[in-house]
């Protein structure tokens, strides 16, 4: 986590900074991607005011809190509850997001019998049965992002049609909707 301070008609004390970071590190539980997250903290003093405004930024998800007290300490530890809050709720939100109680798809994969011949084509060795998960395509990519496969099947929640994504070899994703 990359974690910028600004700091505006006051100095900057490296006990702040130390403290800051320990509870902005709290925050990994909720990021996916710890390493590609970005925090901007400003701090400023306006006159009996102490105020924190941090700028989260992580993949496609920003989030923002602002907060002011008479303690700078207390005034990073109420921004912090805020921005936990927030990320909490867009967790729960990421979890829920559009799924719908539909029919299970069922996936058979049938192997072939083995041609007589030398030169035999491969042949599919293992048959594995699963119920793809209603999500949207963002879901979906932000999911196959999180994992190390090279795809992800599952039900698109709008057309509820069974579809792929996968990554390609740029490290971009692709999609294969059937379009039926």
């Amino acid at each position: 986590m990359n974690v910028a301070f600004t700091f505006k008609n006051f100095d900057a004390s490296d006990h702040l900074k130390e403290y800051a970071n320990a509870k902005f590190a709290k925050l990994d539980k909720f990021i996916t991607n710890p390493d590609n997250t970005d925090i901007q903290v400003n701090l400023s003093v306006d006159k009996f005011r102490h105020v924190a405004e941090v700028i989260l930024s992580t993949d496609n998800i920003h989030i923002s809190a602002y907060e002011a007290s008479e303690d700078m300490y207390s005034t990073v530890d109420l921004v912090l509850d805020k921005l936990e809050v927030q990320l909490r709720r867009m967790r729960e939100k990421m979890r829920s997001h559009r799924r719908k109680d539909t029919a299970p798809a069922r996936m058979d994969v049938l192997s072939y019998p083995e041609p007589e011949e030398e030169n035999t084509e491969p042949t599919i060795v293992e048959t594995d049965q699963f119920v793809p998960k209603p999500m949207s395509v963002d879901e979906a990519a932000m999911q196959l992002q999180t994992l190390t496969n090279e795809f992800l099947v599952f039900r698109n929640a709008d057309t509820e049609a069974i579809n792929v994504i996968y990554r390609r070899n740029n490290g971009d994703f692709g999609l294969i909707d059937p379009g039926y």
